[in-house]
């Protein structure tokens, strides 16, 4: 059955109701989130003040709005928000989206004003994204609900789905200025009194922006329907998921949060993998991951190769990927074991994972890393290749198109890249690659850790 959810990602018209025209207040900011982005549809504003906010003219009530309007945000105190529901409905506006908290996550009384919300729901028939939710998002509508100042969301191929207001607040904030990637859609659920996950992976499942599949929860709603779904999307599109509420302390965190009843982790766990859901542990991933896979395909296999300018490094991260992380560090066809000993001082006798800096002491840094990446991209039994690039004033810095060209040449196996050395020269770096579409790391356990996740997807995916 087709969940019907589009007037939420393709309203042609939108009401803010509470909208302000006091800076910094949440009904002025969703009002200027929704201009930044260039929305194209209708849009209304009420406030019983009348006037204008922002060159838009205000109505005085929701009696006022014209019949029929695709999607209403609401922005007021929750003792309002289930009468506000109700003159939406004769009004015809049936899709909304409550920002307000205040609700069961609180207390008692909260309790009774979201069982009062539910009861207008039903009788209505609305359906309703929230209430405790900081808004929702849709690029390739040029579409926000969001009342944080965000400004213009840059648009990608990747989907959230979360528990959690953040994600459209301060975290994609992080995500638009520090990790160069764009979203396709984003939904926070907030108490999820109607709308919930496993109506909105259903969306994304069909949803053709939507490459990849990011989900923050504290509970499961339905969670037999959202296994469902999940085991059908995973063989077609990565499902990542981070699970809160993982211990008794958690959990009551959870309740605090969104009012979630968490469930045992171990039944938890055992239904996430039946169903192909590849689980996270780490915050952290949710951006980081994401970023890997907005930019480069899924690698076809386990098995990597890196280079570094350490011995210590060499052997750490081999045993972190073989031992922690799922991940093969494979012996080397000999063509390619010969060509990286071509390239390297006779002392040393090269293999993977590929010691470079004899390399580039002899022949200079940009020279060894980028014969020794051609070389491991060519093998047959590398599925992903992660360079460590030590950068500093005395080693020098070397230009990074190779790189750039080295992406265009091999487009089917990965390229990450991580770093050691100046901080300075880090960011240039990572300020030069990422928007040509090169993944970059600050930690260098971050992309082994991310090519482990991806290698689950991939295995998810391939599941018979």
């Amino acid at each position: 059955m087709a969940v019907h959810l589009e007037k939420f990602f393709e309203p042609r018209s939108v009401a803010v109701i509470g909208a302000s025209s006091t800076p910094h207040k949440p009904g002025n900011d969703v009002v200027r989130n929704i201009l930044a982005n260039e929305y194209s549809g209708k849009l209304y504003l009420v406030n019983p003040k009348g006037g204008d906010i922002l060159g838009i003219t205000v109505c005085r009530s929701v009696q006022e709005l014209p019949e029929g309007i695709d999607l209403a945000i609401i922005i007021l105190p929750a003792h309002v928000n289930a009468q506000t529901i109700r003159e939406c409905a004769v009004r015809g506006i049936k899709s909304i989206v409550l920002a307000a908290g205040g609700f069961a996550e609180v207390d008692n009384k909260g309790q009774a004003l979201q069982e009062d919300l539910l009861s207008a729901i039903q009788e209505t028939g609305a359906r309703v994204i929230g209430p405790n939710t900081s808004g929702h998002t849709s690029t390739p509508h040029n579409f926000t609900s969001s009342f944080f100042p965000l400004g213009k969301i840059p648009r990608g191929n990747i989907s959230y789905i979360t528990q959690t207001g953040n994600f459209a607040t301060h975290t994609m904030r992080y995500i638009m200025s520090g990790e160069n990637f764009g979203v396709a859609r984003f939904v926070g659920l907030g108490n999820k009194v109607d709308v919930e996950e496993s109506e909105v992976l259903e969306y994304y499942a069909g949803d053709p922006e939507t490459k990849a599949i990011f989900i923050y929860l504290e509970s499961f709603k339905r969670p037999q329907r959202f296994l469902e779904i999940a085991s059908e999307i995973t063989r077609v599109k990565p499902v990542i998921l981070l699970k809160g509420g993982r211990t008794a302390e958690g959990s009551r965190a959870a309740v605090a949060h969104t009012a979630a009843l968490a469930s045992d982790d171990r039944i938890v766990d055992g239904a996430l993998k039946r169903a192909g859901i590849t689980r996270i542990y780490k915050y952290s991933h949710l951006f980081l991951a994401a970023k890997a896979l907005a930019a480069m395909p899924l690698p076809k296999g386990n098995r990597v190769s890196f280079m570094a300018p350490s011995g210590a490094m060499l052997v750490v991260l081999t045993d972190l990927c073989q031992q922690d992380l799922g991940l093969s560090v494979p012996d080397l066809e000999e063509p390619t074991r010969e060509r990286l000993q071509e390239i390297s001082p006779p002392y040393i006798r090269m293999r993977n994972p590929v010691d470079i800096w004899p390399s580039a002491a002899l022949n200079g840094v940009e020279y060894a890393y980028r014969e020794g990446m051609e070389a491991v991209l060519k093998d047959p039994m590398i599925d992903a290749v992660v360079p460590i690039l030590m950068l500093t004033d005395e080693t020098g810095v070397p230009p990074l198109d190779f790189i750039i060209e080295l992406v265009r040449l091999y487009p089917e196996k990965p390229i990450y890249v991580t770093f050691s050395g100046d901080k300075k020269h880090m960011e240039a770096s990572k300020a030069f690659l990422e928007p040509r579409g090169v993944p970059t790391f600050p930690l260098i356990e971050e992309p082994f850790e991310v090519l482990s996740i991806l290698n689950q997807c991939r295995k998810a995916m391939e599941r018979a």
